[in-house]
Order: C-alpha cells, then structure tokens, then sequence
C-alpha cells in the first residue's frame, strides 16, 4: 500500500547539504570523516520542539495525528523491521525489577530501556532488526532521537515539578546575569540531571575542578581509542557476516568492557602505582569510533615527577623489531601519527598546512622537565623507522604510550604526564566544546533581526546537533559519559532568611511553611553541626564532606564513619551581590554558629557579606588603595606615599585614579607646605587647598616624567599648572643629560687608568665605532669577575662627560640595577612580552623616547643571551625605522647604524621556551639571529677578583674553584658527552648523611637562625637554591617555621581577564576557589605567609629609581592591612625602606588555556628560590638542594658560581632512594659555543 501509494502521487526528493566552510568552532562544527547514519537535529525555536508532526492517512482516506509515542508508529516508520506490525513502546508497559524486592518509585518501563531491550540479542529469538545494516544504525539513531525528545518534553510539560525537584539550593547559577529568580522562572531550563546538556556537562567540570582543589593537578592524561578490529568484536562480526559499523551496539558495549577493564588496571593493578582519584570523559566525534579521555591521580611520592619514572613509563620511541616484535607491530599498528605536513598535506590533523597536534616532534636524546613540570619526551635519532602510507616515519612520528597497556588492549593508547596547565587545558576541553554539530545548509539562524533575546538552553542543546550512532548506541545502553571515582557533595547555601521553598500552586501557604526543609536546609544544618561536634569548627563548609555525612531524610549532618567525599559550593557568578560575597568567605571561615560569624573578621563584626570579604582581601576595589594610603600616612614620608602614588600609577592597579587622589590628596600633600616654608624662607606662609593640591601634583609629575609616564595619560587625572613645568623640554634627554660631566671627566681618568689590556682593547674598539659614526654591533663575552661592568662603566663616564647620551639596559631587573643609570631593556625600549620574528618595539616617530633613541650616541646591553632573540631583531627593525630620516641607509645596517654593545654569558641560563627543545632553545639564542653575522665578538678571559691577591694556598685554592666552575659551565667536566653528563661534586662541598636535606642545609646556611633572624646584614648574603619550585616552597615553609613572629596571612583576590574570557555563558566556569587553587609562574600564591624579619623577592618592576625591579631582595620590617613596610637589602638603595601595595598580576605562563589576574603583594619569600631566579645574585652562602637534577643548560654552573667566596658553597644531593650522594647531573648544550 505505502508503495503504491508513492507511485501514484509521486515523491519530492530533498538535498542535505553539510557544509563544510564555517567560521565556528573547527572542534564542534567538522565534517565526518567515515561513512555512517547520523541524526542532524535542528532546532525549530518554538514549544513543539521535542514533539513530531506524524499523519497517518487511513484506509479510508482520513488523516490522523499521532505523535512517536504510539504503539503503532515503529512499525509504520520500520515496515521492513516490523514486518507483522508488532507494537513498539507504549507507556503503560510494566516494569520488572529481578535484582531487588525493594518498591519504586517508578512502576512503568522507560523507552530507553525499550530501545536498549531491542539491542540485545537473544538466543531464543531472531533479531531482524540487529540484522538490518545501514537500516540498523536508522533504528539506533532515531530511537536515540525519541529518548531526549522524551525528556525534553517531560521537562518542558513538567517544568514547575521539574524546578522544585531538581534545583536545590541556587540552581547553579550559569549564565551570566541569571540571578534574579522572577526571570528564572520565565526560562526554559534544561537542568543538570539531563544527561549531555550544558549544565550537565558544568556540574560534573565543577565537580571535578573540586578533586582537583583537593587531590592536586592530574599526574597522567591518557585517551583510549575504541578499536574496531579487536577480537571480540571480529569473531561476534564474522560469524554474521556483518562490518564493524552494522552494529554500533557491539563495538560500545566491547569498549565499556575494556575501559572497564583498563579502570580496573589502574586503581586495583596500580600498573603506574596507587591511584588516589580517575576522572574520564567519553566523547563521540564525527570520526565513527568512541574514546575516553582519562585523567589519573597518583599518591605523591618524591621520585614520580622525574625523567626516570617518565621513561619508565612513557614511550615515545620505535621498539627493536627484532628483540620485540610484538611490541613493534603494536606501534607500528596503533602509535604512529600520520604521515602529514610536507609528506601529506591533505592528511585530517593538517590546518592552515601545519600539523595541528605539532607532529614532527624534534629528535631529543634525554627526556627533560622544565620548571613547571612539563615534559618533552625521548626520541632519539636511532635510525628505526615504520613504513606507512609508502612514508618512512621515525621517532618524531611516534606517539607517547605505554608498553603493557599498548600490548594488553591493543588500540591506541595515548599516554601524557601531566602538568598542571595541560591537565586544566583537556578539563575545559569538554566543557568548552560541546556536543557534536554540524552546519547544514537548511539551518535556520537565529541571530536575526527577530531573534529571541532570552537563552532557551533547550534549544541551544539541540540545535544543529549530529548524532553518530555510536553515540545513540552507548546512550540507549545507559553508559556514563561521564566519570569520576571519588565523590563530590554539591553544597547549598543561602542568605538569612532565603533559602528555596519547594511548592507548587496548588499547596496552602502555611502548609508550604510548615515544611522541615524551609527550615533545615542544609547549609542552616552546618551551624548547628557547629554547636554539636568540636571537630566541625575546624572545617570550612566545603570541608564538611570530607568528615561528615549529609543524611538528607533527618536533614543532618552526623560524623562519617568511613570514606570521604569532596564537598563543593554551588557557583554564583559576582552579579548575585551578597550572595556571591558569602560563597567567597564559605571557602575560608571554620565553624560559625550562624550568620553573624561569617562576617566576623579578626574579632571584628562587619554589617555585609561584601565588607568581610574586603577585610579578608577577597576582592578588587580602589577603596583597598585609598585604605592603604591612610594606614601608610601613620609611619611613612609624603613623599613615600608620593611613590606609592605614582607606583600604583604606573602599575595600572587603579580603576578610578581621580578617586583616590581626591580622598588622599591630603596625606600625599602633607609636606608640602613645610617644604615651600623653607624653600621661600617664609615661616608663616599658608596655602589654600588648591595650591596644595597642585604642588603635590607637581612633585607627582616629576616622578611619572622620571619614568617616561605624565598625569596627561590618566585623562581623569587633574594636572598641577603648567607654569611649574617647561613645556618644551624631552623629560627623558633631559635625565639623560642632566649628569655631573666635571664629576665624570675626573671618574673617567681613574678608570680608564684601572683598565686592563683586554679591557683596554674592548673600550678602544668600541670609543672609535662611536666617534667614527660608524656604528656596529659587539658583543663582548665574559664569564662572572672579567669585568664586563667595569667596561660598561669606563664607557657611561667616557660619553656622558662629553654630554652625550649612553643607555645602559640588561635582561634582568637585577643585572640593570648594577649598570649606571641602567633600566632593564623591555621597559626602556618598549619591547613586547611575548615577541615574535615580525615584532617591533611600541615606539612612535617623533615621540620622547624616539628623540632619545635618535640622540644617544651608544647602547649598551647587559646579559643579553638570557633573551630570546625576537627581543634583540624587534629593537633593530625600530631602529632602523626611526633612523631613516636621519641616515636613508639605516634600512640596510644594523640597528639603523647606532653603535650598540651586548655583554653576557653563554654558560648561563639561556632564554626560557615553554616547552621547548634543547634546539628550540639554542635557536632562540641571540647567536642564532640574523644579526650574529654583523656582530664583532670580544673576549674577557681573566678573572679579576683573583687578580690583586697575594700568591699563597688560598689565592691558588680560588684558582682552581675558579677554573672547576669554568669547567661546569663548558661541560668539559664528566669527560666526553653530548651536554648530558653526571658529574662528581668534590667532598668539600657536599653534606652527607642526612635523612632530611632540608634541614641539615638550612643549619648550614642559616646557623644561629634563631637570634639574628631579623637581622638584614645576617639574610642579604645568603640563600638556599633548588632547581624546582616544589623544594624551593618547602624550604621556605620550613625556615617561615623556624621564625618565632607572629604569622600573617595575605589571601588573594582572583578574577578571569574580562579581555580574554569565553564571551559565552560557560566563561562563569572560573570559579574563585579554582582560581585561588591555581600556581604559576610570574604571580605569587593566593596564600601568601609572612612575618616580620621575612626575606622576600619582589616579582615585578615597581619603582627602579628606588632599585624596586624583579628580582629585589627585601625584608619585612612592618605587616599593615593593606599595605607592607620593607628594607632593600642590595643595590644603591640598600637599607631605604619602601612601601609595597597588592597589584594585580597576570601568569606569564602562556600554557594557560585562559587568562586570569591575581591581585596580590608581588612578593615570594626568599629564603630559598629557584636557580634562574637566583641569575644576578652575589652571595656569601649559598646552598644547593638537588633532591632532582638540573634539567637545563647552565643550571649547575649559575648555581654554583652565585657564591662569591666557596668556603660559602654547600651542595645536598639526593638519589632516586632519597639518600645522600656525590654525582649529580650537569646539563650544557654545547652547540650554543659553536659561532662565538
């Protein structure tokens, strides 16, 4: 009948276009890439989503609706799987429960469990349907499509129920905005119990970012690739003559079997050791097969984290074919990447003709960590290939597995260590990505003009939805998509007085009032578990779980008897007001009683929420500055308020500058009449307010033109009047020239008397390339003690007493402060943080600072190959800009032909590529710039701190400690190798049997510690090192022990970068405890400790007049509120104290999957610190701490050669048993002395 009737009135045939050309997420919206039946749902945008229009037209000719509920309507859409008519899911079908007598709640059978009834074979029956091919993955697929438009439309007929049911608490407030709970109730909400959907998917990421809080960062990242030709799958396939994708169904559920089984490897086998928490994700791409992506927990242990353990585990290398030949055809079968770039460009990982998973890898004889954890893996260049695609792939090509879990579940296995930006990187992967969609060309948009401005998350979900049938397959199955192993209590809470109140319209008012759960919610229960058990005022609410259990039938919290679980608060983004401020001090207060505690702060009771937030330094806000300025005017100077000013100035730290000056003009101005009375001689002279204001403005111009900044860049700022100023006058050649010259003339003949031959000839080459006009570029090279400072000063007094203009810059904070007149090189040269080889510094033509760059005569560079040499060919393209009005060849010379002089050490620590080879490093080098070939190469070979000493025992003792540094740093020690080689430190160095290298180092370099703890002169001339941030934190910990001052605690307040953030609804993910969670390179921790007497490193420039840049040694001498008192310990401002302000700070760690700003004192204390921090620092007593090897070149020999005297030197090496030894690693890439 359905075919004749298609005979006789004919069939419109339609095209589906999928298109592949989209400017959309390349991750969600792609093309398939194999042949298989797919559901592309689109969204209609109106109440009928989730329902379909179905006529049936009778025998008698009438039309009648039924919807896919009906008993009749798979056999009407199936005729050839139902060919008898046989009913399908009806929804009086009663459900059977074999395992267990106990009653539900549920009486009827589900159509998922109908469909997932169908999709099992049994032997008593012959399936058609399992049996139908292509029109088997229809079934599959389609009878997917039923089940959420089932659920969809339960929530949508439901919704009231649904609300009361499944929102406790906040409902997690997801979108930005979404807090106002009347226009809550006007959405379509698709809650967190509907399996796939978007608050699904944030619930169980939130919920693992609390494992991570607890448990620490992933160790392990594994993705688990289903393989099709796996054994079961092929015997069960043949026997019924049937292809891998006839039976989506088989190919699941073998693959929840394996996982199952890899699972079980993991936590009971404990193959990588024991597994505290495992954390997976399945996901189903348009590429026909399932995976898991897996993150692995691992209980700490002291040698987990090193190359050994990593090598030991983790293979990324072609086996010996003939000493494993299963294990090689496992590699061959499942672990090689392409071939693609040149080889194959149409291969699918090629984007924009790159690699997108960076394949090839570079050839890397030695697995190395870099500071931050990350590994890059052995791959040596050992002539073992695997042909593939007729292509010769090597070990670039291989990628990283494991050997037992490759040869036991033969499929491909990707094996990752872990560091903590890649871990948080794949957890946002998930999340950020979706569902599967693809754009077809019959998709209607809604971004028109008619759109509807509400979010209906519903649609959203499924709109343009692809649905493979191995999705449809494992979801009618019942399988987890997500998992976790450890358990998470999600935590309500509430402000006084209104907590949720679950009714529905049909229920009296006092009977919804009489209800226990209005009040006893959960979070009020808290309080009184507070009052009852003394162990709960220890903990903070999201703490509970991990002692507690919530018993939600008594509505209590009562001890736990065994287990734990993670708690983690519901999130609310800042919009929500008090509620958000009191979800903040949820994570910090133990043991209130009620309300009221929670806004008590140091016994102080505050009347909001936001008020007790501000008290802890939970947030951001201008007031904390105008407070800090009033609590400084107490102890310090007007004038160091002043610099205090125009620090925050400069630092951008303030929203509303114009506000702050208003509220605190008083206390910057405070000397300023004082002061006019002097200068005017005039005792009795007053000034009205204005005046006072405009000569504070004055003075506060002076120090900004000092910095190269002026009041008329902050557009609010008033400015003082112009008749204090000369208008005319370059601020920067004026400070460039305003240098004593008869001073100059007369230091410049004392040096220049004191210069030794190689000196003399390095001063005389570079004098003539200046007065000549020639230009040039040197680069005079020099390890610690030749002298290169005395040079660069001898030249500063040479040119500077003739009135010309010398800039000296370095690398580093620390080496400027030793230059005269130095500035580190980015800030006076305006370099970009992060260059690339087409930048160019942000200098303008006729600009202040291009006038000075025009005028001086010479530049000297300071510790130049600590830099990437992007930094050196920015500076040269601006030169050579800026120059051409007055040279027209400065285009085709170096840096525009201005002299200019570079100075360092190619022993030290080269620059810092994240990631990076030992050839991504040496290629970064300035020695690998174009601008090497121009570059005339001078040497400083003598040591002259051992020059002037009298020929005795010591002096040749010195010698020879001189000359086995040297030997360090040229990797001639160790005998032959190729940059890798364990050394013998000598015994007078080392400490030996120890069971704790901690503290027998710290009893060797802070003897005495307790009675001269505070002491300035005792601390600038000693610190410990280590190589990793991990030891260099408990040895800074440990000595904070050791200080008898009373303790305090600074929290930090952190924000995700509005400028950098997901403009969608899932940028709310940050959390602030996450945030606050979270360590990286370049901001302090979110708990920063210290007490009076604490060393501490400043982490950012601040104030170089005052010698305040990154990498200042400090010490507190006063712990404010809002701000900190210190004393400089080194460099012209040694023994001036300073006052430090929280700033907020973005990671420099470009790893980061997104940005975020941590407004904190920039501060790390100092005790100990990591060797390249160490770089440019001078001390007496230096202790090195190798619990693990150096991982890069110059490590050990910056390390070593901080000491200035080595009777200071001592060296604690620990093996991978954690015991004393003599021989530690020693890394030199020698390949960097290849052109000097």
């Amino acid at each position: 009948m359905a075919g004749k009737k298609i005979h006789e009135e004919g069939c419109v045939e339609f095209r589906l276009k999928l298109i592949g050309k989209r400017a959309k997420d390349g991750r969600t919206y792609n093309l398939p890439s194999v042949s298989e039946v797919a559901a592309l749902v689109v969204g209609d945008f109106d109440l009928s989503l989730g329902e379909r229009d179905i006529l049936v037209e009778t025998c008698t000719g009438r039309l009648q609706r039924i919807n896919e509920l009906h008993p009749s309507y798979l056999a009407l859409q199936y005729p050839l799987l139902f060919p008898y008519g046989e009913d399908g899911f009806r929804e009086d079908i009663p459900l059977c429960n074999r395992k267990s007598n106990q009653t539900r709640a549920r009486k009827m059978m589900s159509i998922r469990e109908f469909l997932a009834y169908r999709l099992h074979e049994r032997n008593t029956e012959l399936s058609i349907i399992l049996r139908a091919k292509k029109l088997f993955q229809q079934f599959v697929v389609d009878g997917y499509t039923l089940i959420e438009s089932s659920r969809l439309r339960y929530i949508r007929n439901n919704q009231r129920q649904l609300r009361c049911e499944m929102f406790k608490g906040l409902n997690d407030a997801l979108l930005r905005g979404d807090t106002n709970p009347a226009a809550q109730g006007k959405r379509i909400i698709l809650p967190s119990t509907f399996i796939g959907g978007a608050r699904y998917m944030i619930q169980n990421y939130q919920d693992a970012m609390a494992i991570c809080r607890w448990m620490g960062y992933p160790d392990l990242f594994i993705t688990f690739t289903c393989n099709s030709k796996w054994p079961e799958i092929q015997r069960y396939l043949d026997e019924r003559d049937l292809k891998p994708e006839d039976r989506p169904d088989i190919i699941c559920r073998v693959f929840k079997m394996k996982l199952d089984g890899l699972i079980n490897d993991f936590r009971r086998n404990k193959i990588f050791g024991t597994v505290k928490a495992v954390i997976y994700t399945i996901e189903f791409q348009k590429r026909g097969l399932p995976h898991a992506h897996i993150l692995l927990f691992l209980e700490r242990s002291e040698d987990l984290a090193t190359t050994e353990y990593i090598d030991k585990i983790i293979s990324a290398e072609i086996p010996n074919e003939e000493m494993d030949p299963e294990y090689f055809n496992a590699v061959k079968d499942f672990m090689m990447h392409g071939p693609c770039g040149n080889l194959r460009k149409k291969a699918p990982c090629m984007v924009d003709d790159r690699c997108s998973k960076h394949f090839p890898k570079r050839f890397v004889d030695h697995t190395t960590l870099d500071e931050d954890g990350y590994p890059v893996y052995r791959r040596r260049h050992d002539q073992r290939t695997i042909s593939k695609n007729g292509v010769e792939l090597d070990n670039r090509y291989v990628v990283p597995h494991n050997r037992y879990l490759l040869l036991k579940y033969a499929a491909h296995i990707n094996v990752e260590w872990c560091n903590q930006s890649r871990s948080i990187k794949y957890l946002f992967k998930y999340v950020n990505k979706g569902n599967d969609r693809i754009t077809a060309a019959f998709y209607q948009s809604a971004n028109g003009e008619n759109a509807d401005d509400n979010v209906d998350e519903v649609k959203m979900y499924y709109d343009c939805r692809y649905i493979s049938s191995c999705e449809a397959a494992w979801r009618t199955l019942g399988f987890e998509i997500q998992y976790r192993s450890v358990g998470v209590e999600r935590l309500s809470f509430h402000l006084p007085n209104e907590q949720v109140v679950y009714f529905n319209d049909l229920e009296p008012i006092d009977e919804v009032l009489d209800k226990p759960s209005v009040k006893e919610s959960m979070f009020l229960a808290w309080f009184k578990a507070n009052e009852i058990y003394p162990e709960a005022r220890n903990l903070t609410y999201a703490e509970m779980p991990l002692r507690f259990v919530w018993k939600r039938a008594t509505r209590e919290w009562v001890p736990r008897k065994r287990g734990f679980a993670i708690g983690r608060l519901f999130y609310v983004p800042p919009a929500c007001g008090e509620l958000f401020y009191l979800r903040c001090l949820l994570n910090v207060v133990r043991g209130p009683t009620c309300f009221e505690d929670i806004k008590k702060v140091d016994g102080v009771q505050y009347d909001t929420f936001r008020d007790a937030c501000y008290a802890l330094g939970l947030l951001n806000d201008d007031k904390e500055y105008i407070d800090a300025i009033k609590e400084a005017s107490f102890w310090a100077t007007a004038h160091c308020l002043r610099k205090l000013f125009v620090a925050l100035l400069i630092a951008d730290c303030l929203s509303r500058p114009e506000d702050v000056w208003e509220k605190c003009w008083v206390f910057l101005s405070e000397d300023i009449l004082h002061k006019q009375r002097v200068m005017l001689n005039h005792p009795d002279l007053t000034l009205s307010d204005e005046e006072l204001k405009n000569c504070a403005l004055y003075e506060i111009q002076k120090m900004l033109r000092s910095c190269g900044k002026s009041l008329e860049e902050f557009h609010c700022m008033p400015c003082p009047d112009t008749r204090f100023l000369s208008k005319n006058t370059n601020r920067l050649v004026y400070d460039e020239l305003r240098y004593d010259r008869a001073k100059l003339v007369e230091e410049h003949k004392e040096l220049l008397g004191n210069l030794t031959v190689e000196q003399r000839t390095v001063y005389d080459t570079i004098m003539y390339a200046v007065d000549s006009n020639k230009g040039g570029v040197f680069f005079v090279y020099g390890y610690g003690g030749t002298g290169k400072t005395f040079v660069w000063t001898t030249l500063s007094a040479a040119i500077r007493s003739r009135g010309e203009i010398v800039l000296n810059v370095a690398s580093s904070g620390i080496a400027s402060l030793l230059l005269p007149g130095g500035r580190t090189a980015h800030s006076r040269f305006k370099i970009p943080i992060h260059p690339n080889e087409d930048s160019t510094c942000n200098i303008k033509q006729g600009s202040a600072l291009a006038e000075l760059l025009v005028k001086c005569k010479l530049i000297v560079w300071d510790e130049a190959p600590m830099v990437h040499k992007h930094c050196f060919e920015a500076l040269d393209r601006t030169l050579r800009d800026i120059l051409r009005f007055q040279n027209p060849r400065s285009l085709e010379i170096p840096f525009g032909g201005k002299t200019i002089v570079f100075g360092g050490d190619f022993r030290q620590i080269l620059p810092v590529i994240p990631k990076g080879t030992r050839q991504d490093i040496v290629n970064a080098s300035i020695n690998s710039s174009y601008l090497w070939q121009h570059t005339h190469v001078m040497r400083l070979t003598k040591n002259l701190r051992l020059l002037h000493l009298p020929a005795n025992d010591q002096t040749e003792y010195l010698v020879k400690f001189s000359e086995w540094i040297a030997s360090i740093g040229d990797g001639t020690i160790g005998g032959p190798n190729d940059g890798f080689v364990e050394i013998e430190i000598p015994d007078e160095f080392l400490l030996k049997d120890f069971d704790d290298p901690i503290a027998k180092m710290v009893d060797c370099i802070y003897p005495s510690f307790d009675a001269v703890h505070e002491d300035p002169n005792y601390l600038k001339n000693r610190a410990i090192l280590a190589p990793t941030l991990q030891v260099v934190d408990s040895i800074n910990d440990y000595m904070l022990s050791l200080n008898g001052s009373e303790m305090k605690t600074y929290l930090s307040s952190d924000s995700p970068c509005k400028s950098d953030s997901n403009p969608d609804f899932l940028a709310n993910i940050h959390t602030p405890e996450f945030l606050n969670g979270i360590k990286a390179s370049g901001v302090p921790n979110h708990e920063l400790h210290l007490k009076v007497g604490t060393p501490v490193m400043l982490m950012r420039n601040l104030d170089h007049s005052q010698g305040l840049c990154n990498g200042t040694r400090m010490v507190i001498t006063r712990l404010g509120k809002h701000i900190l008192e210190a004393k400089v310990l080194t460099g012209l401002s040694a023994g001036e104290k300073v006052l430090i302000p929280r700033m907020s700070l973005t990671p420099s760690d470009v790893r980061l999957p997104f940005k975020f700003e941590r407004r904190q004192f920039p501060l790390i204390v100092s005790y100990a610190m990591t060797i390249n921090k160490s770089q440019g620092q001078s001390l007496s007593n230096v202790g090195l701490v190798l619990k693990k090897p150096v991982f890069s070149h110059g490590q050990l020999y910056v390390a070593l050669s901080r000491v200035t005297n080595p009777t200071g030197l001592k060296i604690a090496i620990c093996d991978t048993d954690g015991k004393s030894t003599n021989v530690t690693m020693n890394v030199v890439f020698k390949e960097i002395f290849r052109n000097l």
